[in-house]
């Protein structure tokens, strides 16, 4: 079978979409310095974990995530954040995400304005090996979790309570990796999608 066939069918089969391109306004345009000031990275070694995951700006990429990721030490993720953010959106509303991967399925996380410690809303971003893909999350797709695992007793993230969003990787698979980000968008249902 053609593995593009077979990459196309995985893609379908993920909460998030790769969609075609958007002329949403920005949310957060990496290719500007301003707006990419703020973002630190957080890796495993706050619980003793080896991973290693830098964070890296251009202008005519973005920002590059990349690093290592190990399973040492009972280590397993990577991380970036931004700083405290304001973002208006609806709960119909999701983000649309440019960004260029290694194959790789991240992570797209939400953090509440009320911060807990390794509390986060997830869901997945599939990449496409060495592709620039737009990849479309509706805010309802994402699950609360705390340490890696689904908390049951949380509802969906009301929008006004966003304090900020992130990116991680925590597949289990150790070795390099490298996600380009050029920016991420408020995207809002199409009519048919009402």
């Amino acid at each position: 079978m053609n593995s593009s066939l077979v990459l196309t069918a995985l893609l379908a089969l993920c909460s998030a979409q790769v969609v075609a391109p958007s002329e949403q306004a920005g949310l957060i345009d990496f290719r500007n310095k301003e707006q990419s000031n703020g973002w630190s990275a957080v890796n495993d070694g706050v619980m003793g974990g080896r991973s290693v995951g830098k964070l890296s700006r251009s202008d005519d990429s973005g920002m590059s995530f990349f690093g290592t990721l190990s399973l040492k030490n009972n280590g397993g993720f990577t991380s970036i954040r931004s700083g405290r953010m304001n973002i208006e959106m609806t709960p119909e509303d999701g983000f649309r995400i440019r960004l260029k991967g290694d194959g790789r399925t991240y992570i797209c996380n939400l953090y509440p304005k009320t911060r807990r410690m390794a509390f986060s809303y997830r869901a997945s971003l599939p990449t496409v090996a060495g592709q620039w893909t737009e990849v479309v999350v509706p805010l309802n797709d994402f699950t609360p979790t705390s340490f890696g695992r689904r908390v049951q007793d949380k509802g969906p993230l009301s929008p006004d309570q966003i304090g900020g969003i992130g990116f991680m990787l925590s597949d289990k698979k150790p070795g390099a990796f490298k996600l380009e980000i050029e920016w991420v968008k408020v995207e809002q249902p199409s009519a048919e999608d009402k």
